[in-house]
């Protein structure tokens, strides 16, 4: 694979016109500062000559001239006239040869991004308040074929010749189908009131890239001010899916889902795989047999577009120490992450080997779901803008803004995408169309998902336009679509999220109603059995269903299981947020000490109700989903980081937590087989009286914390379910089972791994049992 040395010599990036440093905060003109002198120094560059005249001919279309650099600053205000755009004035200039002799076309403006046109590369990109945009190329090293090296060739488009509408467009002929570097430079109006935030020294990543490049290795501080150009790749052979290759079309009430970071799940060394696919996407294949042996049957890849992770580097500030394991930080909708490529492999055998994986997941019956950030980018906010793309093309499009031209921020992350915009609304849907037919993704869910039902002024619609589209596309109709329902300015729309009858939800009543009961909290019982039930207050309504509650109790956003159990507050001191990150209500208890103990009898409670966590998600109706690692209770001390920049955070330790000597993960994987043989568990309708008993007369008092109930199998094969988050022994009278048939126990939380769970149960049961505090149990009616 060859390698663009301006993007990965760190010295040069921070230096040249291609790659300025960040922004400084006190730019009130809104332009980057460069470091040292502007010029390009050391970089030869071709500059595409425009005729003043306006003459047409082949020759003038498509001939280049070769010129060096010598003594002049180049400055943003190069765009005079419209007969000198394209002409950079030189103190000294001098014609090498006329190579490459490319013919130029106008081009069209559709499809937006790179697209090949006969032997022609068409390039297309929006910008509506844009005055004058250049295409900016880097050609692949050629040793003495030619001088480039790596130089980077400018291209003004005439914007008589070269748009149409609001797409600026140019088609160049016999231009390499691989390996080249792209991106634009554009300018236009300075006024910052009205939303422009222009800026014509920054070469900006095209938003319809489908390969962004950039560092190769994950994490590398020596390249921590490298830049991103998009690239395309037009040479390699169609992906074989295969001709046995299926989709797994698992219906949505029989999803066991499980989110997980590409990355961290396999980065450690004790993963025990090569280092060269440690935290890649391959690295994933590899452990496939580790997902069925735990029983899921899709995953949940937190976000895998191509992010940053070395962002919060690029200047002084309290967390510039951290890497971002996470994700949750866009640059590019279309392009795959690069960095989860294998052994450094780059843009185009990311793209490869994320194919690779979706194909190994669906043989394996595992389907995938992307976690996508489509409510705001990477790029910041106005004190610390980190301009990379939108924000460069036309800010007053792509993001909201208020009436004296600020960027709105109902993401908590600086800026909100303008997500019901036509045009953003179109790029959103290009982008998930684009996962759906290039990778065989099967679904989505959608961080802070109340951001889309947001207008461009920021004020919540109630019909919004993106939402409705999404539920309507015929090529996304196959997908799994989830909304996170809620956003950091305050719209929270568990239950009432606009649906179409499609849009499940992530619960997250669910999740704080059983964090309550389980932990022994007073007055919470009716909530905790309505949860349980399939939260039929909150879905039961038009055609919604069980299955649209994403039940969960853990998530990536917030304590891990063992966190839960083990802490009472947040300890993230080293984050550098001053405790601000994450919620503050995590409903956790320490089980009577803070943090990590060696006390036999609270690390033994604390076991238990990881326990009775993982058994009240997995016997709820709905979909269930849980955290990479909860198998385990992995812990990160109490680190509640809603962004996970802590690399510690997210180390999945493989030879820590082996399957093979985890008596977690053997009770967590039986329980998830125990629900996919058992339909009781996942309804496709909501409970009525002949599926469920409660065995309950005493749901006014709030001091009572035990609850129990008989789900009624068709075939008779009754399960008893009780939960007791008292201090003390409950016994109780057990219901009479069904004819013939005893009470076997499959599930005791209080009872050592195996005796824990016992898949085909133990009879004898009896009449009667004490249930042990903080403790369940789960009985089914046998022969």
């Amino acid at each position: 694979m060859l390698h663009h040395p301006l993007l990965y010599a760190s010295k040069i990036a921070t230096q040249s016109t291609l790659f300025p440093p960040v922004s400084s905060a006190g730019n009130s003109a809104g332009r980057s500062s460069f470091a040292g002198n502007s010029s390009a120094r050391d970089v030869r560059s071709l500059r595409f000559m425009k005729q003043a005249s306006g003459s047409k001919s082949n020759n003038e279309l498509g001939v280049f001239s070769e010129t060096m650099d010598r003594a002049r600053h180049r400055t943003t205000t190069v765009y005079g006239g419209r007969a000198q755009e394209g002409v950079l004035e030189e103190e000294t200039s001098k014609v090498i040869e006329s190579r490459p002799s490319w013919k130029v076309f106008p081009g069209q403006a559709f499809p937006l991004g790179v697209s090949e046109v006969d032997n022609c590369m068409n390039f297309a990109i929006f910008s509506q308040h844009a005055t004058a945009v250049t295409l900016c190329l880097v050609l692949p090293e050629r040793g003495s074929i030619d001088a480039l090296d790596g130089g980077m060739i400018e291209m003004v488009l005439d914007p008589d010749l070269n748009k149409t509408g609001d797409i600026w467009h140019i088609c160049i002929e016999d231009l390499p189908r691989s390996n080249v570097l792209y991106g634009y430079r554009i300018d236009g109006p300075g006024d910052r009131g009205k939303g422009h935030r222009f800026d014509s020294s920054i070469v900006l990543v095209d938003p319809y890239a489908k390969l962004v490049e950039g560092r190769r290795y994950f994490g590398d501080i020596s390249l921590k001010l490298s830049k991103f150009l998009g690239t395309y790749d037009f040479d390699s052979l169609p992906f074989d899916w295969g001709e046995n290759y299926k989709l797994p079309n698992i219906s949505e009430k029989d999803l066991v889902i499980y989110e997980m970071n590409v990355r961290a799940f396999t980065s450690d060394e004790s993963s025990g795989l090569d280092s060269n696919i440690r935290g890649s996407y391959l690295g994933v294949i590899e452990k496939i047999p580790h997902l069925l042996e735990l029983g899921i049957n899709a995953v949940e890849l937190l976000p895998v577009f191509e992010f940053d992770e070395l962002e919060f580097q690029r200047f002084p500030n309290p967390r510039d120490h951290m890497i971002n394991t996470w994700g949750y930080s866009t640059i590019n909708f279309f392009a795959p992450m690069s960095r989860y490529a294998s052994a450094g492999g780059g843009s185009v055998n990311a793209s490869r080997e994320f194919k690779q994986m979706v194909k190994a997941l669906h043989s394996a019956g595992i389907e995938v779901i992307l976690d996508v950030v489509y409510n705001h980018t990477n790029e910041a906010d106005d004190a610390f803008p980190y301009t990379t793309s939108f924000r460069g093309i036309d800010n007053k499009v792509y993001y909201m803004m208020d009436n004296n031209g600020q960027l709105l921020n109902f993401s908590g992350c600086g800026n909100t995408l303008n997500c019901n915009h036509p045009v953003v609304m179109e790029l959103i849907l290009d982008s998930l169309r684009h996962w759906v037919t290039e990778y065989h993704v099967d679904g989505f869910r959608f961080d802070l998902a109340s951001v889309l039902c947001r207008g461009i002024d920021g004020s919540p619609i109630n019909a919004p336009p993106l939402i409705r589209a999404i539920a309507k596309d015929a090529v996304l109709s196959r997908c799994k679509i989830i909304a996170e329902p809620w956003d950091c300015g305050g719209l929270y729309l568990v239950g009432s999220f606009p649906n179409w009858d499609r849009w499940a939800e992530w619960n997250g009543k669910y999740r704080d109603d059983v964090r309550k009961f389980i932990k022994g909290d007073s007055g919470v019982k009716g909530s905790f059995a309505t949860r349980v039930a399939g939260s039929s207050d909150l879905y039961r309504v038009n055609n919604r269903w069980p299955y649209h509650s994403i039940n969960f109790v853990i998530a990536h956003d917030g304590f891990t299981l063992r966190d839960l159990v083990s802490y009472n507050f947040k300890h993230n001191k080293a984050n550098g947020e001053g405790g601000k990150d994450g919620s503050n209500d995590n409903f956790s208890w320490n089980c009577g000490f803070e943090g990590e103990t060696d006390d036999a009898s609270i690390r033994a409670l604390r076991s238990r109700q990881m326990k009775n966590f993982h058994l009240a998600l997995m016997i709820s109706q709905g979909t269930p989903m849980m955290l990479m690692g909860d198998e385990y209770g992995h812990t990160r001390y109490g680190n509640n980081n809603s962004y996970g920049h802590d690399t510690a955070i997210n180390n999945f330790l493989w030879d820590q937590l082996d399957a093979r000597k985890s008596d977690h993960f053997r009770f967590f994987s039986k329980v998830i087989k125990y629900r996919h043989a058992h339909e009781v568990f996942s309804r496709e309708n909501f409970l009525n009286t002949n599926d469920i008993t409660w065995h309950e007369d005493n749901w006014e008092n709030p001091d009572s914390k035990f609850l129990a109930f008989t789900l009624h199998d068709r075939s008779g094969g009754d399960i008893y379910v009780a939960f007791n988050s008292h201090d003390y022994f409950v016994k109780v009278l057990l219901p009479t089972p069904p004819k013939k048939r005893n009470w076997f126990r499959v599930a005791d939380t209080n009872l050592k791994s195996p005796d824990d769970f016992v898949l085909d149960g133990v009879p004898s049961v009896g009449n009667t049992y004490n249930i042990a505090p903080y403790s369940s149990i789960l009985l089914e009616a046998k022969f």
